[in-house]
């Protein structure tokens, strides 16, 4: 049963298992937004990685704020890919997240640009109570 932040109480073990090891085997992308984001370096704002809420792992989450950060890389941009993409937003926006998401080549050319996006989209959003 979700917990009213969504995220599944005692996940599954199929969930929990993908998590990890999507953890172990990040994308560069993800390996240079973790280097930006991890210990609590962005405003002193805490992100988890690699977190299970629902049904789905989400990329980066910032829990306090409810803010998911999620990185595509080109196939996103297909149709397919669009209307699941649209279909996860809705779903953790009736958890209360906002979903952010950039491409991996953005990552990779403007971290810069990312960061201050970031940081933009968590100062509009205000401290949840969990």
């Amino acid at each position: 049963m979700p917990t009213k932040n969504g995220r599944v109480r005692g996940a599954s073990n199929e969930l929990v298992a993908a998590a990890r090891n999507l953890r172990a085997s990040q994308t560069p992308a993800e390996r240079v937004l973790w280097q930006a984001l991890r210990g609590r370096q962005l405003d002193g704002f805490k992100f988890r990685r690699q977190y299970p809420v629902g049904n789905s792992v989400l990329d980066f989450v910032c829990v306090e704020r409810k803010l998911v950060v999620e990185l595509d890389g080109a196939h996103h941009s297909l149709d397919e890919y669009v209307r699941y993409d649209q279909a996860r937003t809705e779903h953790l926006e009736q958890y209360g997240y906002s979903v952010v998401r950039f491409s991996n080549a953005a990552v990779l050319t403007d971290l810069d640009m990312v960061v201050e996006q970031i940081r933009s989209e968590l100062a509009g959003r205000e401290s949840s109570s969990e």
